[in-house]
């Protein structure tokens, strides 16, 4: 069975990023998937230091995503760019993770811009040797989009979300063979 899993980069824990990542999981769900949600705001994931070994609960993310044929990762904006929680992650990360993974992004903004972060998630997940969906979800002004039942109000955005997630999961099934 593919397997999809969801990184939230937000440390929220009402988040609007969560929420969104989970719609993406129930149409990834419904196109067959198991899936599974790391929430980067619950786990203890000191700060990457690369003479270090591993620490904390870092492995055991890294084999989570090692495991996955797909990852749907999400992030607040921040500065125009993704979330100090989900970077300190995607450093513990590496190309053994991500090889011959179909990777969708996923931004949530407070305001109105979120296409700078998705250009830099896009460029990171590459250069880890990810196969970057080219369907991807910006969400400008999520606090208003996505109620505290974690719907998304707006049909199109809605649609667009679930799209994600199952079309990571059809990249994934190829990509296993």
């Amino acid at each position: 069975m593919t397997r999809i899993v969801a990184i939230s980069g937000s440390r929220r824990e009402a988040s609007t990023t969560k929420a969104a990542l989970r719609v993406a999981l129930a149409a990834a769900a419904d196109a067959g998937a198991e899936t599974d949600l790391i929430d980067l705001g619950a786990v203890d994931l000191p700060l990457y230091h690369p003479d270090e070994d591993d620490r904390g609960d870092s492995e055991r993310l890294k084999r989570r995503v090692r495991e996955a044929d797909g990852v749907l990762a999400g992030t607040p904006v921040y500065h125009g760019s993704y979330s100090s929680t989900f970077k300190n992650f995607h450093d513990f990360c590496g190309s053994h993770e991500y090889e011959n993974t179909a990777v969708g992004l996923l931004a949530t903004a407070g305001g109105g811009s979120y296409g700078g972060t998705l250009e830099h998630l896009r460029s990171t997940f590459r250069n880890v040797h990810a196969w970057v969906v080219p369907h991807e979800v910006g969400i400008r002004g999520a606090s208003s989009e996505i109620d505290d039942g974690g719907r998304i109000s707006d049909d199109d955005l809605r649609k667009r979300t679930e799209r994600l997630g199952r079309i990571v999961t059809e990249h994934a099934e190829r990509l296993r063979g």
